[in-house]
C-alpha cells in the first residue's frame, strides 16, 4: 500500500486526463508508458479516467478498457498522485460493488482515490451491451440511491459489523460491511458529476467534489454558474463549503496554439474559483503529448496560481 495520505487532504491545482477509450493506434503499452511519464511530472497531482465501454465518439463499438480495472492496474505507475475516474456510469455497476472496487485502489493509492459517479448517459454502449437505459426519471431515482447507498457503506457503520442496512427500492442493503476498510476515515472521496437542480442538491449534500463535464471543456461561463449554484444549495442545508472541490476541465490538441489557449483558458478557469484543472490529453498523443501538455500549460499555469 503506498503511504497514507493526511486526513483532509486533496488534490492539487492540476490534473491530466486521457481516455482509456483506445482509438486511433493507442494500444496498452502506450497507454502505460503515457501514465509512467505522467508518474514522473512533479507538476501533476492527478491521473484522471472516463468511463465507457466503447467509443462514444460512434454510436457502437470502438476498443475500450473498462475504467476501474484500468485505473487500478496503472495507480502503481504514478505513486503518491491521486486516481479519478470522471465519471462513472451508475447504470454500469450496483454499487456495492463499486464501493468495493473504490475501496481497493483507495488501499492501493493510499487514500488517493477519487470515485466520480454520474447518472449515465450514452445510449449506444448501453444498447449494444444489453445494460438496461432507463427513462430519465427512474435512472436518476438509482442514481440518487447510489449515491446514499456509497455514503452508507463508507461510512464508520460500514466498516465493521453488523455493518449497515438500507430499506431501499434499487439498492437495499442487509447487514454489509466493506472489510477491509478504506485507508481514508471519511471513505474514497466521492465527486458527483450532477448539471440539474436535483443533480447540484444531491452534490450539495453528499460529494467532497463536483467535476465540469468533458461535453463543457473550456466553457468558463458554464462552470462559474454551476459553482454559484453549488455554493448556494450548499449554503441552504448550512453546509461549510471549505474543502469542496471545484474541478474544470481544458482539452489541448498537439499544437503550440491549442496549448496557449488551453493555458489561457485554464487561467480563467482559476479566476473563477476552479480549485482544480483537469487538462485533457487525446489519447492518441500518448507521452509527447504529456509532456508537451505539462511544459506548455500545467507549468505556467501553477506558476501564475503561485
Amino acid at each position: 500500500m503506498a503511504e497514507a495520505v493526511p486526513s483532509g487532504t486533496r488534490p492539487g491545482l492540476v490534473g491530466f486526463r486521457i481516455s482509456p477509450i483506445v482509438t486511433q493506434g493507442i494500444d496498452w503499452s502506450r497507454l502505460d508508458a503515457t501514465w509512467a511519464l505522467a508518474g514522473a511530472h512533479e507538476v501533476i497531482s492527478t491521473c484522471w479516467l472516463s468511463d465507457h465501454l466503447a467509443d462514444i465518439g460512434r454510436d457502437r463499438g470502438g476498443l475500450g478498457f473498462e475504467s476501474l480495472t484500468t485505473a487500478a492496474a496503472l495507480a502503481h505507475r504514478v505513486p503518491g498522485k491521486w486516481v479519478g475516474i470522471a465519471v462513472l456510469a451508475n447504470t454500469f455497476r450496483h454499487p456495492a460493488l463499486v464501493a468495493k472496487a473504490a475501496t481497493a485502489i483507495d488501499n492501493a493509492t493510499g487514500g488517493r482515490f477519487i470515485v466520480g459517479l454520474g447518472a449515465g448517459w450514452h445510449v449506444g454502449e448501453h444498447e449494444a451491451f444489453g445494460i438496461p437505459f432507463p427513462p430519465m426519471k427512474e435512472r436518476f431515482a438509482r442514481y440518487e440511491s447510489a449515491v446514499a447507498t456509497l455514503a452508507a457503506l463508507f461510512s464508520e457503520a460500514g466498516r465493521h459489523p453488523p455493518g449497515v442496512t438500507r430499506e431501499d427500492p434499487y439498492y437495499p442493503l442487509d447487514r454489509a460491511t466493506l472489510e477491509p476498510p478504506p485507508v481514508r476515515p471519511e471513505g474514497p472521496v466521492l465527486w458527483l458529476g450532477g448539471q440539474g437542480p436535483r443533480g447540484i442538491a444531491l452534490a450539495a449534500r453528499f460529494a467532497q467534489g463536483w467535476p465540469l463535464p468533458g461535453a463543457e471543456s473550456g466553457n468558463v461561463a458554464y462552470f462559474t454558474a454551476k459553482r454559484e449554484q453549488l455554493l448556494r444549495a450548499m449554503e441552504a442545508i448550512g453546509r461549510d463549503p471549505t474543502g469542496f472541490t471545484f474541478a474544470a476541465q481544458v482539452r489541448v490538441d498537439n499544437t503550440a496554439a491549442s496549448r496557449k489557449q488551453g493555458l489561457a483558458s485554464a487561467l480563467d478557469f482559476r479566476r473563477q474559483g476552479a480549485d482544480h484543472i483537469i487538462i485533457g490529453v487525446p489519447a492518441p498523443e500518448g507521452p509527447a503529448g504529456v509532456e508537451a501538455m505539462a511544459r506548455e500549460v500545467a507549468e505556467p499555469l501553477l506558476d501564475a496560481a503561485g
